[in-house]
């Protein structure tokens, strides 16, 4: 599947710097080839800074089955809801003339 998932990494502002050197060179050594990471300082005074490290990775074959799922029953639901509003609206989908081809409502 195509599709991506962005991933967040979370690191505690309480650590040393030997420590978070570390944890981000393990972390930079994981990440796929085309992740597009990212590292941004998030957090305030009151509850606290994190490093949060962002980045893109395929979805495993656990998430990409249940986005199947979902993606299956969300297209039934748009082709039902388009039904209805052409009942409702008495709008059918009709081919144009000429070269452009055919017309398309789209949900």
């Amino acid at each position: 599947m195509s599709r991506r998932v962005k991933e967040f990494v979370d690191i505690a502002d309480q650590v040393s710097i030997d420590e978070l050197i570390g944890r981000l060179a393990e972390i930079r050594d994981s990440l796929p080839e085309d992740a597009e990471a990212e590292l941004r300082l998030r957090g305030d005074e009151i509850f606290g800074h994190r490093i949060t490290i962002t980045y893109l990775r395929p979805l495993t074959d656990e998430e990409a089955e249940c986005e199947r799922r979902y993606e299956l029953a969300q297209k039934e639901a748009k082709a039902r809801e388009l039904e209805k509003l052409q009942q409702e609206l008495g709008v059918v989908c009709y081919a144009a003339p000429g070269k452009r081809g055919k017309l398309r409502i789209v949900a």
